[in-house]
């Protein structure tokens, strides 16, 4: 399996984010219009299955793209 190119990374986590910051304004946005507290809105966000997923595909390319940089570095 071939190695993915900084590019693709760059754009696998700009396109991960923009989903990730929209998945997040719908929630807070149907909280908002079921009035539910700040405290549970935010609750909600941290353990919304989706969102978690999201955050750790996001790290683990944010690593994965330290890793190429600092590989191409050192040749």
């Amino acid at each position: 399996m071939l190695e993915p190119t900084q590019i693709e990374l760059e754009q696998s986590i700009q396109e991960l984010t923009i989903y990730r910051d929209r998945l997040r304004l719908e929630v807070i946005n149907i909280a908002q219009k079921l009035r539910m507290p700040p405290k549970k809105v935010d609750s909600t966000l941290k353990e919304h299955p989706e969102l978690k997923k999201i955050e750790k595909v996001l790290s683990q390319l944010k690593s994965q793209q330290l890793q190429g940089k600092s590989r191409n570095k050192a040749t």
